[in-house]
């Protein structure tokens, strides 16, 4: 989500569309190529320090306009069920997206761009850790929440496309996706999300 009213749409890379198989084949590698230039040492620590908030018993909050949130629904899931191991402490992970009257209400009476940031008030802590995806980087609520959690004592991870924006310089660990084209870099969000998951789980079920 932008927050000057443009159209997002007219932001994308736009690919072949002398055929379908053609824009296929433009779409796959576009986001194959991106997947390839992520900085592999931002998503190490990304990983060290989901897995660190786990086992300190710390709790993980996600947050997304848009797809984004959808995104960030969808890893509440991956990254709490999908890694429950004996042995090991959950993951606790929540999405600040899902509480439609809680995310409406803060809107309603304080603005859109506290939605985030008064609920890490509201519930954040030192030691726990915001993911904020924000495929612009630009997004009022995910800059403003990423402040937040700093001046909170959280760590702060930044999934971003495009340039970065705002969010790549404020967020602790920026994990970027270059790409112009919002669902190339919705879904690479969508893989890194589910790489983490499966990573941790597999060192969790030691295979």
């Amino acid at each position: 989500m932008e927050n000057d009213h443009i159209d997002p749409r007219v932001r994308n890379e736009v690919f072949d569309t002398a055929s379908l198989s053609a824009f296929f084949g433009g779409y796959c590698e576009r986001l194959s190529q991106s997947l390839a230039l992520i900085d592999r040492e931002a998503l190490a620590r990304a990983v060290q320090a989901v897995e660190g908030t786990g086992a300190r018993g710390g709790h993980i909050y996600a947050i997304g306009n848009g797809g984004s949130a959808a995104i960030a629904d969808h890893l509440c899931c991956d990254w709490t069920k999908g890694t429950d191991a004996q042995g090991h402490k959950p993951i606790a992970s929540h999405s600040l997206s899902s509480n439609a009257a809680l995310y409406s209400a803060i809107a309603n009476d304080f603005g859109f761009a506290e939605v985030f940031s008064q609920q890490l008030d509201y519930f954040g802590k030192k030691g726990d850790l915001l993911l904020a995806i924000s495929s612009s980087g630009n997004s009022d609520n995910i800059v403003g929440a990423a402040a937040k959690a700093k001046s909170l004592g959280m760590t702060s991870i930044g999934l971003t496309g495009f340039s970065g924006g705002r969010l790549k310089d404020v967020a602790d660990i920026a994990v970027h996706v270059p790409a112009d084209n919002y669902g190339v870099v919705e879904d690479a969000h969508q893989i890194i999300m589910h790489i983490i998951a499966q990573f941790i789980t597999a060192r969790r079920l030691k295979r």
